[in-house]
């Protein structure tokens, strides 16, 4: 008799500052999935608007589905990762996945970056607006596109990642593959988050693999402001200089 295969836990890590709004929309969007092994981890940093109580109302609603790490301050989306990809491993994740909450990672992508993760050898799965089939969000105007475009140039050129979207914040990681970049030791927030962490992978020789979304419309203020911009920038020169030291 065939012995039924318990299924990867899957947790999707999720960042929440003033999301009350986003937060339902997306735990919805995500159940309606029926990935087996799929929990939501909802990470708040004492959001203002209430949004640390909305994710306890809907952890106590979705039977297991949605837990939630409460943080007493905003201390950057590096921190918040950080802290929940350090918690969803704690708890035995054998795949986690970063997202954010406004809304612009399509979440009917998630069940093929896991498979792709899983069905090959990558330590890590990119869902990726840069490789044939994706595409940046068409609201985005067109200073914020070239942004996009330059900074993943940028990034690329510096620390010769060959990644197409080295920028993005939607990923699939294989337990082993934060554990072994030592997650917790990142320091970096904003999108030089994103860039260290594959910084890190690369220079350990794990494997990136990217897949193609169409990034959606953000919904809400965009949090992309001039500190961010500029540390994005800083970013691959500290990471680099950083490495010729050590």
């Amino acid at each position: 008799m065939a012995v039924e295969k318990t299924p990867p836990r899957i947790v999707v890590v999720v960042p929440t500052y003033d999301e009350r709004t986003n937060l339902p929309v997306l735990v919805g969007r995500l159940s309606e999935l029926d990935l087996p092994g799929l929990h939501v981890l909802v990470v708040d940093d004492n959001s203002p608007d209430g949004t640390g109580q909305v994710a306890d109302a809907l952890a106590a609603d979705t039977g297991g589905l949605v837990g939630v790490l409460h943080r007493e301050e905003k201390d950057g989306l590096g921190r918040a990762y950080v802290a929940g990809m350090t918690r969803a491993l704690a708890e035995g994740a054998d795949v986690v996945i970063q997202m954010d909450a406004d809304l612009s990672h399509p979440v009917e992508r998630v069940p093929v970056m896991v498979e792709t993760l899983l069905a090959g050898d990558a330590a890590v799965v990119v869902g990726s607006r840069y490789v044939a089939g994706g595409s940046l969000a068409t609201e985005w105007p067109w200073h914020r596109k070239a942004l996009s475009a330059w900074a993943n140039f940028h990034v690329n050129a510096v620390l010769r990642l060959r990644v197409k979207d080295a920028t993005a914040g939607f990923k699939a990681w294989r337990a082993s593959a934060p554990k072994e970049i030592d997650v917790t030791s990142v320091r970096s927030n904003g999108y030089a988050f994103q860039v260290e962490m594959n910084h890190r992978a690369v220079r350990r020789g794990l494997r990136i693999a990217e897949v193609p979304i169409f990034e959606e419309r953000v919904a809400g203020e965009s949090k992309l402001g001039l500190k961010v911009q500029i540390e994005s920038a800083l970013a691959p020169w500290k990471l680099l200089l950083g490495r010729e030291k050590r």
